[in-house]
């Protein structure tokens, strides 16, 4: 019987009376990667917990290849490289003596142990602090070496919580190279991260909110189901534009802030012609573009906390 490498099911998970997970389903094919997406507090960490077997699920099921994660934890393990938010290597070992470690721990073959530690080195950067102890790194420092030693052994199966946080820009973008390497090799893979812009980066994404899902799809296909209309203004005085939109109190029109512009979310024409009436005489530029992976979770969680269906 064929199984999705990675499957939850109606998942529930509940801390006392606060619900962390509500009703997750999902699938992860071999060969591809799926982002978990959503601030602190979204449920992503309980989930990954679960699937890993350190957490059991309330209601529902999780499984990795087929295994079930509550009561077969230990067939899951040996197929699984797991990668928690918090550094959890060992600070009296050097950045070496670590990767060495789990190279030896997952009994990798020792004919291929060097070319692995010089492709992880090369990736993280690391190599000028080969012989420093682990415990002396910076944050960033750390979480390079524990995702060099989560992908020492190549396991089936990848769940990365977080993995980029605290990394450069850089190391970032090679991480992210390094992953769709390893989607190619036929690897399945679960990353959560709180970066909009990696959503693009992955086949699969879970807009997450309070522990449930309010999207699933693919990037385009999430992208696509923005219900609303978009205009990106652009102006010398960002602030003065802004103002003057929040004062017009153009009703429907939703103002968001997105770095050196502003996204105006509208239903209609009219709308859009109060808003550009608003910022005459600023120098603004109006222009209609579609909307981003941000734009649907800004739209989706907005309403979900209002009861509004999706």
């Amino acid at each position: 019987m064929n199984h999705a490498a990675i499957a939850l099911d109606g998942l529930h998970k509940s801390y006392g009376d606060r619900s962390a997970v509500r009703g997750l389903s999902l699938a992860v094919p071999a060969g591809s990667i799926c982002g978990l997406i959503g601030p602190d507090g979204a449920g992503k960490t309980t989930t990954m917990r679960v699937l890993c077997g350190l957490l059991r699920a309330d209601r529902g099921s999780a499984a990795v290849l087929g295994y079930d994660c509550a009561t077969q934890s230990m067939a899951v393990k040996q197929h699984l490289g797991y990668m928690p938010q918090r550094f959890s290597l060992y600070p009296d070992l050097t950045v070496a003596e670590n990767i060495r470690f789990f190279a030896e721990l997952y009994e990798v073959p020792a004919a291929v142990r060097e070319e692995r530690d010089r492709e992880l080195m090369a990736f993280s950067r690391l190599e000028p602090f080969r012989n420093r102890r682990a415990g002396q790194l910076s944050g960033g420092m750390k979480q390079k070496l524990a995702l060099s030693c989560t992908l020492i052994h190549t396991p089936s199966v990848l769940i990365l919580d977080e993995p980029t946080t605290g990394v450069d820009p850089v190391s970032r973008r090679d991480f992210w190279r390094i992953l769709r390497d390893l989607a190619g090799r036929g690897l399945a893979l679960l990353v959560s991260t709180p970066y909009m812009d990696e959503a693009a980066l992955c086949d699969d994404v879970v807009l997450m909110h309070a522990g449930r899902a309010l999207a699933h799809g693919t990037p385009e296909a999430v992208t696509g189901s923005f219900p609303r209309r978009l205009l990106e203004v652009t102006a010398v005085d960002l602030q003065e534009a802004s103002g003057r939109l929040r004062a017009a109190a153009i009703a429907g029109l939703d103002v968001q802030r997105y770095g050196d512009r502003l996204h105006l979310v509208h239903d209609d024409d009219e709308q859009a012609r109060a808003a550009a009436d608003a910022l005459v005489g600023t120098g603004a530029v109006l222009v209609p573009v579609a909307a981003g992976i941000e734009d649907v979770f800004v739209e989706m969680m907005a309403r979900a906390d209002t009861g509004v269906s999706p």
